[in-house]
């Protein structure tokens, strides 16, 4: 694939600028540069969702033109975006086929494409698996299975590390070497340096809307990498002084989560026409799994405290019982000193508890509003939003204003929609929101996720900044340098249960990351020691 000259304006701005890379067959090509560099719209450009003002595309030294993301199936190229594109209520051969029904049908011929194409590339994909089952490591695979299911030669990844562990990222990578060796091309896009030179044969720079240079991954550093893309070097979470006071700010005391049909508050407080029938749900809730198993931590004033864990082990119940979406089956929950296990969460938010959700697009922002009402979400009733319980939209905006300044996002103004920022400056108004709020206790989830290092430098430093100011913090994080780096205490997080702790100071990726499979249990050793590791099963995923 060749771009030259490539070109797209947008009102006020202009997103790419004579881009011009040359992508040779049966290579792993990353692409890399901060959020709003112009990756992303570049990539619509290639998958026929944006069309160029300027510039030529070429395929296999023929020029093509794409109108539709569907032009650019017919040509070979294929995308699996950040956010997976994926219905949780639907198999996985049903998603596979969806929208693809023409080729292969949806009966015994699509399954056997889609088994012929995951032994193939080794994706070890179950074709008769629920979606909602399925970790993130293996949804993945699936998306990737998606595109090679119609013919893609072409596969643009967008961040495909960003929510995997260190064992998933090797298999991903095996997975991409299969590929490569099969003559397929890959376009990957990330923010990880280190993992670009471990897995990429060319890389292609981005800095404001232009191609700034080359690197060979073979003689290229993280160090060099980092300042051709932003300038300034590579960041680190690293957190040297200790600010955990013996003041107890969060204590969670034996908080157990079972699987059921029903969250929150019951729907009705009518005692039911039959006496026997509560006996029934009580009996069918109490046969659940437990999402949640006996949980118990302590969080003081100044400390974060990390929880690591492969997605799907109980972080996403731990969140939502905590912030009162999800009423716990038993255990008890206190904050500052105050029992706050049946209050909603309008009284937790108001009582002090921040909030950075590890998805920004469903559960941090409304797209299509501007910024100064997104600043309002999840603190409608406090000042400076309201006054006197009425909304006060000046003073919200004047408030965005000054988040816009003192945490840098990038935008026009105030009034542009939050889809318009790019992922790092949506990240940066959500940190920037809940700081404003002084909270006592803050939930960071995936703070970082998919933003560049310019980005993530300044989430850290407002969080570490506010740890030295008393705030109580709960990391959960993919990132295990992230983890490692700000958090004063490591839990490890195995189906629903707390099963092992660590020493940040001395433990490692390799070994955290080994810990959580359910190799590991109680303390860990840092150092040269390795915990054993687990018998997985036979698709590589030791969930």
């Amino acid at each position: 694939m060749e771009l030259h000259g490539i070109t797209k304006r947008f009102p006020g701005v202009v997103a790419n600028k004579d881009i011009a890379i040359t992508v040779r067959k049966g290579t792993v090509h990353a692409l890399i540069g901060e959020n709003g560099a112009g990756k992303s719209t570049l990539m619509k450009i290639l998958y026929g969702m944006q069309k160029p003002d300027e510039g030529t595309i070429a395929i296999d030294g023929e020029q093509v033109s794409f109108s539709s993301p569907g032009d650019a199936i017919a040509r070979g190229i294929g995308m699996v975006h950040q956010h997976f594109m994926l219905a949780d209520n639907l198999t996985v051969l049903e998603n596979v086929v969806l929208g693809g029904e023409k080729l292969y049908g949806i009966g015994a011929k699509a399954r056997k494409k889609i088994k012929e194409i995951s032994d193939a590339y080794g994706l070890g994909v179950r074709p008769d698996a629920l979606v909602e089952d399925l970790g993130v490591a293996d949804r993945q695979r699936v998306e990737i299975l998606k595109v090679l299911y119609r013919g893609a030669q072409i596969l643009i990844l967008d961040e495909p590390t960003a929510v995997l562990v260190p064992q998933e990222v090797d298999a991903l990578f095996d997975n991409l070497r299969e590929l490569k060796a099969e003559g397929l091309t890959v376009i990957f896009i990330s923010h990880k340096l280190g993992e670009v030179l471990k897995v990429a044969d060319d890389i292609t720079v981005i800095r404001r809307g232009t191609t700034v240079g080359t690197a060979d991954p073979k003689t290229a550093t993280t160090k060099q990498l980092a300042e051709l893309m932003v300038g300034s070097e590579l960041p680190s979470p690293e957190t040297r002084e200790s600010t955990v006071t013996d003041v107890a700010m969060l204590e969670v005391k034996g908080l157990t989560l079972l699987e059921s049909g029903f969250t929150g508050a019951p729907l009705t407080t009518a005692a039911p026409a039959d006496p026997s029938a509560t006996a029934v749900v009580r009996e069918e809730v109490a046969a659940g799994r437990k999402l949640l198993d006996d949980v118990s931590l302590t969080i003081h004033k100044g400390e974060i405290l990390g929880i690591a864990g492969v997605e799907g082990n109980g972080q996403t119940e731990l969140i939502e019982a905590l912030m009162g979406l999800r009423a716990p089956d038993s255990g008890g929950i206190s904050l500052d000193g105050q029992d706050i296990s049946a209050l909603p969460v309008r009284k937790r938010r108001e009582g002090g508890i921040g909030y950075i959700p590890e998805d920004r697009h469903r559960h941090g922002l409304l797209l299509e509003a501007p910024l100064w009402e997104n600043r309002i979400l999840g603190h409608v009733t406090e000042a400076p939003n309201s006054k006197r319980g009425i909304l006060d939209p000046k003073a919200a905006r004047k408030d965005t204003e000054r988040i816009v300044r003192e945490y840098d996002v990038r935008t026009p103004g105030i009034d542009v929609t939050a889809a318009s920022l790019s992922g790092g400056n949506q990240q940066k108004l959500i940190v920037g929101r809940e700081m404003s709020h002084n909270p006592k206790f803050l939930i960071a989830a995936h703070p970082t996720r998919g933003v560049d290092v310019g980005a993530q430098a300044q989430i850290w430093d407002a969080i570490r900044e506010a740890r030295r100011e008393g705030l109580a913090v709960l990391l959960i994080s993919a990132d295990l340098d992230e983890l490692i780096g700000l958090s004063d205490t490591l839990r490890v997080m195995y189906r629903g249960k707390l099963v092992a702790d660590a020493d940040p100071a001395t433990i490692t990726p390799e070994q955290l990351g080994s810990a959580m499979t359910g190799a590991a249990t109680g303390r860990l050793e840092g150092g040269d020691e390795r915990p054993e590791q687990s018998e997985q099963s036979e698709d590589g995923d030791a969930r």
